[in-house]
């Protein structure tokens, strides 16, 4: 292999990733959604409409309305523990942390502006 082949190789790699990111999306988002409608939907609602089960626990749709999404990915690693007083712990390995902010980033409540506190 010449040395411009594997230049020209290695620069398509390079420009091609992002599209394959972007190609991915749909599929870590469902990921994310089956993830969450297996450990979450019990409590929350955990769509774009709709009441929580559990009058306490939030829909996940409004999180951005009290943090930013991304600030879960701490917590979903070392333990998601704090919510509603009868939340179970969990914990999530860095592939499905990927996929549930990715979920829950596409569902949330658009606003004018930041409203978290």
């Amino acid at each position: 292999m010449s040395i411009t082949h594997l230049l020209l190789s290695a620069a398509l790699a390079l420009t091609s990733a992002p599209f394959a990111s972007a190609q991915d999306k749909p599929a870590l988002e469902r990921r994310g959604h089956a993830l969450v409608a297996a450990n979450c939907s019990r409590c929350h609602s955990i769509e774009r409409t709709g009441n929580s089960p559990h009058r306490e626990a939030p829909p996940f749709r409004n999180l951005s309305l009290r943090y930013p999404v991304d600030w879960l990915q701490e917590a979903l690693a070392e333990g998601l523990s704090t919510g509603h007083p009868d939340m179970p712990e969990f914990v999530f390995e860095v592939p499905e942390i990927d996929a549930i902010l990715a979920y829950l980033q596409s569902i949330q409540i658009k606003t004018d502006g930041p409203t978290h506190r």
